[in-house]
């Protein structure tokens, strides 16, 4: 006699630590990056870029390039000004934005060191390359424009001289009355913080292969982009090429971290040239190049007020910053806007007012870089947050308690305007807490303040949430943003029961391919491996809104589950007509269709698929097809939060700063994969903790970045950074079928605030309250040593 076999339901997809379906091919070589293309009669483009922050071009002479070796053309700024729009920006954030025109190419003025003067190509990269130092050039030196507040002040040099300003937008938010909360409160709390500009660092660096019609009669564009939807439809404006008649594929593409969401001037210089040269052209920005080129991030004064009583209840807060917009607006000037909502955190109050200045500067153009605005957010609270428990004489944690929404009251309207649908701030940090061994840290602490150890303890928090998965349309609208916030997916059923996922969405190193598997196997019922996802090439997928701000999941993949369900839904009809059964009598589960009370009868939906291909035996009046598209427009923001908590050493003699430990608890929602997860948290820590204590983009009085090379811009390897203890708590987003929310800046959000916590906390006991970032043992020592000066006077 044999045992019965056993009929166990399928493990689900979702939730499962699948190893991504992309690591195969990407760790053995077999990709295709930008630079790898090489297609007949390719060409190669270099450029030659200012070397001065703020000049007059007087001359420009390219014709002794044109002379060496395997040059085919070398052109100006004017020569292609016929050819080519300005590049534009897609957020006017106010009715009386000041906008100038951007050139691809500089015509009479450069605004910035790096800004491109002249082009080369020729038939090699080298070559291309050599012919840069050919070209004449004859400026005019114009006075620098750098500091913020020095731009606006009265007769400050111009970096737009006919717009008669460098202002170039101020965007208020207030609601309740702060001036009356500030009135009745205790203590009213001001601090001054720098957010440092920072240069993204993609492991890949930018690249782009365009090729003229041939006999499809159609441009393409192959670049390293997060957003080849957005690319086609601005560089279709910019050049004049019909949108129909250009196709922008994204390859592999080797990280982004906001730079590559941009639509660059390289890439419209290359179609131009292109178009104008019949052959295909290819740039390839060196490390040094991208440093000045690409778009920096961050770059703000934040200018803080908070109002509190005695006993630390928050009543009011009040922000003004001063936003660095470089030397042109790009695609999204608007990114501390974005930061503007974000600002009262997690916290209860009655009253909160925000102010943001953008500012014309001649550096580099600023736009998103990982977090987009709410990580400056989130720094801002949270250092004040630490700075008033001092006030206080309070436990930072305890004041994070009186003040924070508590779970019971989502959903929860903030001060700032929005619903945060979902939240548990006391489960996270009480985990985070029991991880990390708070009270025992703070007792050694004690311990080395009071025999004053050289090597101080300090411990830094971070309670924070964020707004994600940008976002419904009409509130977009309401931003005069203007493009929209949806998403698009489609769902093939293939004759022989495999599975085609097409989605908008871009990625360059999330996971996409393994996680809209793992969706669509779930609902379909079909095997993970079965799953195949197609993204990235605007003829393959033609709609979409691609991949920035942690939108992905909640909105691409939310897409994906959609579209899924309606190809069950169509799946059922077929079904239930070869079934000879009614619909509403058929149950589906792990991929099959039965009917109730008659569990012999079933078909797959592999056979329903086979079935509708054949269209031998369809119910009437359907069409031979369950495929199945989805466009989804959210309905709000995601809002995932977690606490974060770091231990530091800060060496009082040396000013050297070592991470001891570092836990972080976050809550993202449904995790579709966990592994993914936490591999985006700890890429985000990296990034947060790079801010707190390394990165900075540095210029000199002249306008010139100094720190325009890996040797003087410090981005942290392994040996610079702790093992990070990670763990999450669940709560499911409301405002979603799947639950979820987005994890993809989360790291980099809350880990800057509780590193200079820490740095800060250590130093508390010698009159420190401030560090400016990065925490450098330079800065770190002068702050020491400045305390003790001041103590000493006194």
């Amino acid at each position: 006699m044999t045992a019965p076999a056993t009929t166990g339901k399928p493990r689900p997809e979702v939730g499962r630590s699948r190893t991504r379906k992309e690591d195969a091919r990407l760790v053995t070589g077999r990709t295709t990056w930008t630079d790898n293309i090489t297609v007949p009669g390719l060409l190669h483009l270099a450029i030659l870029r200012s070397p001065m922050a703020h000049a007059r071009i007087d001359r420009v002479d390219v014709s002794p390039a044109l002379k060496r070796p395997g040059v085919v053309a070398a052109l100006t700024g004017r020569d292609l000004a016929d050819e080519l729009g300005p590049l534009p920006c897609v957020w006017p954030v106010t009715e009386d934005i000041v906008m100038p025109d951007h050139p691809a190419v500089a015509v009479d003025e450069v605004r910035y060191a790096g800004e491109p003067v002249a082009l080369v190509v020729a038939r090699g990269r080298y070559a291309a390359a050599d012919a840069l130092e050919a070209v004449e050039v004859d400026y005019t030196p114009l006075p620098p424009v750098l500091g913020l507040e020095e731009a606006l002040a009265d007769g400050a040099p111009l970096v737009h001289t006919g717009r008669g300003t460098n202002r170039c937008y101020t965007w208020p938010l207030a609601t309740g009355d702060y001036a009356a909360q500030k009135a009745r409160a205790d203590v009213v709390l001001r601090r001054r913080y720098t957010q440092q500009r920072l240069i993204p660092n993609a492991m890949e660096p930018r690249a782009v292969v365009a090729t003229p019609p041939t006999a499809s009669e159609e441009y393409t564009l192959y670049s390293s982009t997060q957003v080849p939807h957005v690319a086609r439809v601005i560089l279709s404006m910019v050049t004049e090429i019909p949108e129909q008649r250009l196709r922008v594929i994204a390859p592999d593409v080797g990280g982004g971290f906001g730079s590559k969401l941009q639509v660059y001037g390289e890439e419209a210089v290359a179609l131009a040239l292109a178009r104008r040269l019949g052959r295909p052209v290819k740039w390839t920005e060196s490390r040094s190049e991208g440093y000045q080129a690409t778009h920096h991030g961050r770059g703000q004064i934040q200018d803080i007020e908070i109002a509190a009583t005695k006993d630390g209840e928050i009543l009011g807060l009040s922000v003004d910053l001063l936003a660095d917009m470089g030397a042109y607006l790009l695609i999204t000037p608007g990114i501390p806007l974005l930061g503007a909502f974000m600002y009262p955190g997690i916290y209860k109050m009655n009253a909160y007012t925000f102010r943001c200045t953008g500012v014309f500067t001649t550096r580099t153009p600023t736009d998103a870089y990982r977090g987009a605005g709410r990580p400056e957010a989130t720094f801002a609270i949270e250092r004040t947050m630490d700075e008033l428990a001092a006030e206080l004489g309070l436990d930072p944690v305890e004041l994070r308690r009186r003040n924070w929404i508590r779970h019971e009251e989502f959903p929860y309207t903030s001060v700032a305007g929005l619903s945060y649908d979902s939240g548990n701030y006391e489960a996270a940090t009480d985990r985070a807490l029991a991880l990390f061994g708070y009270d025992g840290l703070r007792a050694e602490q004690r311990a080395r303040t009071a025999r004053e150890d050289p090597v101080r303890l300090g411990i830094g928090i971070s309670t924070f949430t964020e707004m994600c998965g940008l976002a419904p349309s009409r509130v977009l609208r309401d931003l005069r943003y203007t493009a929209g916030g949806w998403e698009a997916a489609t769902v093939r059923m293939l004759p022989t029961g495999k599975v085609e996922v097409t989605t908008g969405t871009s990625p360059h190193g999330q996971g996409h391919a393994t996680c809209w598997s793992q969706i669509a196997a779930d609902v379909l019922g079909v095997p993970f491996d079965d799953v195949e996802v197609v993204h990235g090439d605007t003829r393959a997928v033609p709609q979409g809104m691609d991949t920035y701000g942690s939108r992905s999941l909640v909105v691409g993949g939310l897409a994906v589950h959609h579209a899924a369900l309606k190809v069950v839904a169509k799946a059922r009809r077929v079904a239930a007509h070869l079934l000879e059964a009614n619909e509403a009598d058929l149950e589906f589960a792990a991929g099959t269709f039965s009917v109730k009370g008659s569990p012999e009868a079933t078909k797959t939906i592999q056979d329903v698929a086979f079935a509708t291909f054949s269209a031998h035996d369809l119910p009437d009046g359907m069409e031979p097809t369950i495929n199945a598209g989805q466009l989804v427009d959210p309905d709000t923001f995601s809002f995932p939060h977690g606490t974060h908590l770091c231990a530091i050493e800060v060496d009082t003699e040396t000013g050297r700063a070592r991470i001891r430990s570092y836990v972080c608890v976050d809550d993202v929602g449904k995790v579709i994969n966990p592994m993914i997860v936490q591999g985006q948290i700890h890429g985000g820590l990296a990034q947060g903790i790079a801010q707190a204590l390394y990165e900075e983009a540095v210029y000199d009085t002249e306008g010139n970045l100094v720190s325009g090379t890996m040797a003087d811009y410090l981005v942290p390897a392994a040996p610079d950074l702790p093992d990070f203890v990670t763990d999450r708590t669940e709560t499911p987003a409301t405002s979603n079928a799947l639950g979820v929310k987005g994890v993809g800046e989360a790291g980099t959000i809350a880990s800057t605030p509780a590193v200079v916590n820490a740095v800060v906390d250590a130093l508390r006991p010698l009159g420190v309250r401030d560090v400016t970032m990065p925490c450098t043992p330079l800065r770190i020592w002068q702050a020491v040593t400045d305390a003790r000066a001041k103590e000493a006077a006194t």
